[in-house]
């Protein structure tokens, strides 16, 4: 069987002038131990529809930088700079959508995913949620709970895990298009999935940097390859 070709969006220092592309190893990392061919994808507008016609996944991943001013709840806009990264990628995963190809989006990722499916951002989660905890934070964990039968559920096979968290925006508003499939005590949305893919799975956490581990959230990256390959769970 073909190795399942891995389109993985590059992010770019936003913070120092995007002057250059950037990427954790960890994502390339966790699609080669899955079986799969990571390829990274610059902001090249020509090559949309190569990654579309001849990519089998997506990975979207982590990155800071300033989505529309409408896709925050309303009277809020983002803080963050902004990239060329949005067309480019926007373009990719409204593509893998209509295709029903597997996407896979991680912290802003996860975001863009959700919000091309009605839902909506705040763009400081402890402005909007006082009570929240610390959500912005390197080196800092929590646990996070697992909807029961959800397609997470299913993967991680465990109703809790502990995970890292750096992100400052967050989903505010969750539309009827995807459901939160995972959130920290607190009620943050850490995970979404949604409900008319066959696999499109976001996660806030950055599942990459525990490649190379044996933490139970790896068990995603090798569901996502098997779709991206083809291979249908047992019961879908």
């Amino acid at each position: 069987m073909r190795q399942p070709r891995i389109a993985v969006i590059l992010d770019e220092n936003t913070s120092t002038g995007g002057t250059r592309y950037e990427a954790g190893k960890g994502y390339f990392r966790a699609m080669r131990d899955a079986g799969g061919l990571p390829f990274g994808i610059p902001y090249v507008p020509e090559i949309v529809d190569i990654v579309l016609n001849e990519f089998d996944g997506l990975v979207s991943v982590g990155g800071r930088f300033a989505y529309p001013d409408d896709w925050y709840i309303t009277g809020e806009v983002s803080k963050a700079p902004p990239s060329e990264r949005l067309d480019v990628e926007r373009a990719i995963v409204e593509g893998f959508l209509k295709r029903d190809k597997p996407i896979l989006g991680i912290c802003a990722g996860m975001q863009m995913l959700a919000c091309l499916n009605g839902c909506r951002l705040t763009p400081d989660l402890r402005a909007t949620f006082p009570t929240a905890g610390e959500h912005d934070k390197r080196d800092h964990r929590h646990p996070v709970d697992i909807l029961p039968e959800s397609r997470l559920a299913e993967i991680i096979g465990k109703p809790r895990i502990e995970v890292n968290t750096f992100h400052r925006e967050a989903i505010a508003q969750l539309s009827a298009a995807v459901i939160a499939s995972a959130r920290a005590e607190d009620g943050i949305i850490e995970a979404i999935e949604v409900v008319s893919a066959s696999f499109a799975i976001g996660l806030q956490w950055h599942q990459e940097q525990f490649a190379e581990t044996d933490h139970p959230g790896n068990a995603v990256f090798q569901s996502f390859v098997e779709a991206a390959s083809g291979i249908k769970p047992v019961g879908r």
